[in-house]
């Protein structure tokens, strides 16, 4: 018993071993020649360019979030699908139920329109816009003279 984990030990020591080995044998080989070129960051080949401080359309996160719940809680049907048949009913209740919360969710992010790429405005935006009222940013604009 006591020499199974002697060879698990024995196999971390010799992984964390090359582990150190290889970052200090690329420590000793490397060639350091830092330029104002090299010390950019890397923007998928384009030069970087404005500030840093993007603002993202929140329907971003909306759909991503919307597209994670459902997607993680799917995974959660094929462990069940493999044993179906062993389950019985009460699993398959049980599982109905399951599928019956995810179906209200949807419902509700699809109510609630988060679904959409483009969301319409509600009458209030129509009506302020028509009667031109300019909104005020709720967020200061952030820039490097502040």
């Amino acid at each position: 018993m006591l020499f199974d984990f002697a060879n698990a030990l024995i196999f971390l020591v010799v992984g964390f071993g090359f582990v150190l080995f290889s970052l200090l044998a690329s420590r000793l080989v490397q060639t350091v020649h830092p330029t104002p070129e090299k010390l950019t960051n890397y923007e998928c080949g384009e030069d970087p360019i404005g500030s840093p401080w993007v603002r993202f359309n929140i329907r971003f996160y909306m759909v991503a979030l919307g597209f994670i719940i459902f997607d993680v809680e799917t995974i959660f049907l094929f462990p069940w699908a493999v044993v179906f048949k062993d389950l019985g009913l009460f699993a398959f209740v049980e599982m109905m139920i399951f599928v019956a919360i995810l179906l209200v969710g949807l419902a509700y992010i699809w109510a609630k329109g988060d679904i959409e790429w483009v969301k319409p405005q509600s009458p209030w935006a129509e009506q302020v816009s028509a009667a031109g009222a300019k909104a005020k940013p709720l967020v200061k604009e952030m820039s490097y003279a502040d």
